[in-house]
């Protein structure tokens, strides 16, 4: 199988680590050769957060490289937009549409760019946009955004969904478990 490549990015404190964590043991539990590389930017205090996810038969790098992801998981709107060079041609984008302003626009040296979707799709992208707040709020925590994109991300991904709830039991504490198990399934389950 040819390699495959995944992007996670976000701002720090948003559970993209979790997310990237999670999506490696599914992927190792289902035979494949797994690479998870993260790339820290000032996470603790707001800033950006990669984190790569390479699988395949044998992957030899856990680097990805502009042009080469076939998929970008963005816990943040601006940051889908920031590293969609990333993308393939027929590359997926799945995005959380929360907008958290950026140092630049917090200082008002700059605005917050207006209509990302419309500019993203317009470029040719496939973007699967959607509000993870409102529903990890509806399953009980705005901290389980992260579960709800991994919910919206396995539509892409031939895997059943029991696979995934493996993994979410076997990468989550235990206390917190039902409430991920819950925005797992209200990703998964929402209308594109």
């Amino acid at each position: 199988m040819e390699t495959k490549n995944i992007m996670i990015v976000g701002v720090g404190g948003q559970g993209s680590l979790l997310a990237s964590k999670l999506l490696g043991y599914l992927l190792l539990n289902e035979g494949y050769d797994v690479k998870v590389s993260e790339v820290h930017g000032m996470s603790q205090r707001g800033g950006s957060v990669v984190t790569y996810v390479r699988y395949g038969d044998r992957v030899y790098s856990p680097v990805i490289d502009e042009g080469e992801a076939d998929c970008i998981v963005s816990f943040e709107l601006l940051e889908a937009a920031r590293h969609l060079p990333y993308l393939k041609e027929d590359g997926q984008i799945v995005t959380n549409i929360q907008q958290i302003d950026p140092m630049p626009v917090i200082t008002g040296q700059a605005a917050y760019p207006a209509e990302l979707v419309t500019k993203m799709k317009a470029s040719g992208a496939k973007v699967d946009a959607m509000d993870c707040v409102a529903l990890a709020e509806e399953a009980g925590t705005v901290k389980a955004v992260n579960l709800v994109l991994l919910g919206r991300l396995s539509h892409y991904f031939d895997f059943p969904e029991e696979t995934w709830m493996k993994a979410i039991e076997a990468c989550v504490p235990s206390k917190f478990l039902e409430i991920n198990k819950k925005a797992f399934s209200l990703g998964r389950n929402a209308a594109s």
